[in-house]
């Protein structure tokens, strides 16, 4: 593989050196670093959000796809590429995302405007932001910083403004009653994921996330992660994960009884589009945090010595390749959920998130502490 990337490589390398002259031609040697660091930044930054937002469209389509396929439906079959038959189906995000670029954007009369319009972005941009810290692999990451777990938190914990905003601004009274079962489901699941990242920081001794995955390391493949000793609260964050990005079964935003969508249901267009995008990010996002935290990251699952005795060593390798996999079966989960149980009500949604995850992951917390001062916690690197 190394071969056949070697050409691409000293191509890159090549236009690379030829825009830091220019740069130096253009800017002088003194501003050259500073500026060639800004275009490898926004490089870096294109390089994130351009296959994520390809991801998010795509998404959709294996939603569709993969439900379709549990019901016993073909799922979007029909819009191809260029007439070709054997890419039906695969044209279908792209349709829809050109479908709702040419709709109008209604503004209803009455709402605020700017803050109509600022909802949806206030919505997508931390699901976008959160992707700054985030190791692909060891060596690919935008930024490296040590509060990397703690910035995800903060930065993700914005969201749920955008939601408000919408509702409120919107000038209707469903979408405001949308709104608000939304933003306390949002902060009262938030407060579970808190402190299961809190047994997360426990078991690492960091909060940043490169070092989350390298503490998961240690030749054991997949036994040597941390899903086994914090496995419950696993469960908590997965399913909180759910709840947070008002997905099925929780997605009490959509009130059956009102027969509205929730808080965006006066949206159109790209405005819509954007809450759309909002929503599939921040599952890509929860799916790739919770394999960071608790199933290795990039590290492989299988163990070092067994990749040598088959004499395949290459396998106990870790790269971004074993990332894409568990992101790809923990997001399906999302979907696999929604196929399958049926939506609960909203007390049953409250006091799953204050009576039943809150208690348990702070009384986990007590035992994780206690765990970990006895011989009995191996997980040390």
């Amino acid at each position: 593989m190394s071969t056949l990337l070697a050409p691409i490589v000293n191509l890159g390398n090549w236009l690379w050196g030829l825009l830091a002259a220019a740069v130096v031609w253009v800017v002088g040697q003194e501003f050259a670093p500073a500026v060639m660091l800004t275009i490898e930044t926004l490089l870096l930054i294109v390089c994130i959000v351009a296959p994520l937002m390809g991801a998010v469209a795509y998404l959709t389509l294996w939603e569709r796809k993969l439900i379709g396929w549990m019901q016993i439906r073909i799922g979007p079959n029909r819009v191809t590429f260029f007439g070709i038959p054997w890419l039906g189906g695969l044209a279908q995000p792209v349709a829809d995302g050109l479908k709702l670029l040419v709709k109008e954007i209604i503004v209803p009369t009455g709402s605020s405007k700017l803050l109509f319009i600022l909802a949806p972005i206030m919505a997508i941009t931390p699901a976008l932001a959160a992707w700054a810290v985030v190791p692909f692999s060891p060596e690919l990451i935008l930024a490296n910083i040590d509060a990397g777990l703690l910035y995800v938190m903060a930065i993700t914990s914005m969201g749920v403004y955008g939601i408000i905003i919408a509702g409120w601004a919107s000038n209707s009274k469903y979408a405001f009653l949308g709104a608000m079962r939304s933003a306390a489901q949002m902060v009262s699941y938030e407060l579970a994921m808190g402190f299961a990242l809190v047994c997360v920081l426990m078991a690492a001794q960091s909060l940043n996330l490169g070092d989350i995955v390298r503490m998961q390391e240690g030749g054991w493949g997949f036994l040597g992660w941390f899903w086994i000793p914090l496995f419950p609260i696993f469960l908590v964050y997965l399913i909180s994960g759910v709840a947070e990005t008002n997905r099925a079964p929780f997605d009490v935003a959509e009130g059956e009884s009102e027969i509205v969508a929730g808080f965006h249901v006066e949206y159109s267009g790209m405005a819509f589009a954007i809450f759309f995008l909002a929503e599939y990010a921040n599952m890509i996002l929860i799916s790739t945090m919770a394999s960071i935290m608790f199933l290795g990251g990039w590290l492989s699952p299988v163990p070092a010595a067994l990749a040598e005795a088959i004499g395949l060593p290459w396998l106990a390798a870790g790269n971004f390749g074993w990332l894409l996999v568990k992101l790809f079966l923990v997001v399906s989960s999302f979907l696999w959920f929604r196929a399958t149980f049926p939506r609960y009500r909203y007390d049953q949604i409250m006091r799953l998130g204050w009576k039943v995850f809150l208690p348990l992951t702070i009384a986990y917390i007590v035992v994780l502490g206690a765990w970990m001062q006895t011989p009995l916690w191996i997980w040390w690197k």
